[in-house]
């Protein structure tokens, strides 16, 4: 714990309540490194042949070890993943679309990746580590934002089998406001763009089949869609202008074939839902209606994560800023007074505010002129922007 706040001293009367266990608190007098420091120095003293990991928004199950620790008699076991759950997800529209997204992962990127035998990553939580695995792999390091998927990578090119079982479920709460998720998606978005940078290249060149090469590249860059989103919705202004007046490209003729992409998403979508809820037709009612405001949504997050994205690529470093935390299950948290909130209002916040306007303008020419052609594109895009730029302030206002 490296906390400046309540946090040790809350931390320590709670360990007082049980003297039969050999629990020890660390706490650091500087951040360096941030977690993956503080995980560095915790894992010097740690004794055990195993390390679980939980941020400090999850409260994992009384048999979580039972149910994962059998799984290392497999002495090529590195860690095991389990699948995250949400304890607030019906709290509001955004931590809904959050589940809908973290489902999606859980429930078709891991368990396709891990069946195919390519790269996963452990997730920053909710995972048991082997000590061996750590140490052999060069421990955490702190030089990317995402210091699990940094060590996920160099443990499994070094031969270390990871294990994932969406059975085991880990109970966490998600961040509830949009300023606590901005900073969450920045830091993973940006860390995975500086693993990539770090890795790409090793992965190419080692041994692995083609296929598991492939899929480690798409793994590694698949935060890097931000920087496409935001240069197609872009230049789809541009494009649109000259279907306005009259001129016909090649690029409006091709425009259709984008579809393709929605239904192959929204058919991904549909079956993590489906897995999750078990229930067909519901399922199927709540993808139709969460999806369009998922897509949008990410769209609208689009300038905000090529921002992280982009610094990821181009080597520029910042801070472990932490999510958050508002432990809204218990009832105790006060958004307006949480010290944690205190943040300016960034520049991007306020140009999301104004491509709201510019989509929402490019709607009402589609109308004007009858030229449909970009208007569910559009559409989406001003619904997206404007969301997050109104919740965006609203959340950075409560720190005011």
């Amino acid at each position: 714990d490296d906390s400046t706040d309540e946090t040790s001293g809350l931390i320590q009367a709670k360990l007082k309540q049980y003297p039969a266990f050999p629990f020890v608190y660390l706490h650091r007098s500087n951040r360096k490194g941030f977690k993956a420091g503080a995980l560095r120095e915790g894992l010097v003293v740690a004794k055990g042949e195993f390390v679980a990991i939980f941020d400090a928004d999850f409260l994992p199950n009384p048999d979580f070890l039972k149910k994962t620790i059998p799984y290392f008699q497999d002495d090529r076991v590195g860690m095991v993943q389990t699948r995250w759950t949400h304890l607030n997800e019906n709290h509001s529209l955004l931590t809904r679309l959050q589940a809908f997204a973290l489902d999606a992962h859980f429930t078709i990127e891991q368990v396709g990746r891990n069946t195919l035998g390519a790269f996963i990553n452990f997730n920053g939580t909710g995972g048991v580590w082997r000590k061996t695995c750590i140490v052999d792999a060069g421990n955490w390091e702190d030089d990317t934002l995402t210091e699990d998927l940094d060590l996920s990578y160099r443990a499994q090119k070094k031969g270390w089998k990871f294990v994932y079982k969406p059975e085991i479920h880990s109970p966490a709460e998600l961040p509830p406001i949009m300023s606590a998720i901005k900073s969450q998606q920045f830091r993973w978005n940006k860390g995975g763009a500086e693993c990539a940078r770090k890795h790409a290249q090793s992965v190419l060149a080692s041994n692995f089949p083609f296929k598991t090469k492939m899929h480690a590249v798409a793994h590694l860059f698949n935060s890097s869609i931000f920087l496409v989103i935001l240069t197609v919705s872009l230049s789809s202004i541009g494009v649109a202008w000259l279907g306005l007046n009259g001129v016909s490209t090649s690029l409006t003729r091709i425009a259709g074939l984008f579809l393709i992409g929605f239904a192959i998403i929204a058919l991904v979508y549909f079956v993590s839902h489906f897995y999750s809820r078990k229930r067909f037709w519901a399922s199927l009612l709540e993808s139709i209606l969460i999806l369009p405001l998922f897509l949008s949504v990410s769209m609208g997050m689009a300038l905000h994560n090529a921002q992280a994205v982009w610094e990821g690529l181009s080597g520029k470093k910042s801070p472990f800023i932490r999510t958050p935390k508002f432990n809204l299950e218990a009832g105790k948290s006060n958004l307006k007074t949480n010290r944690y909130l205190k943040i300016s209002m960034p520049l991007t916040t306020w140009i999301e505010g104004g491509l709201s306007l510019i989509f929402t303008f490019m709607v009402i020419l589609a109308f004007r002129y009858e030229y449909f052609l970009f208007l569910p594109f559009h559409a989406m895009l001003a619904f997206g922007y404007g969301m997050v730029f109104i919740t965006s302030f609203r959340s950075y206002s409560l720190g005011k």
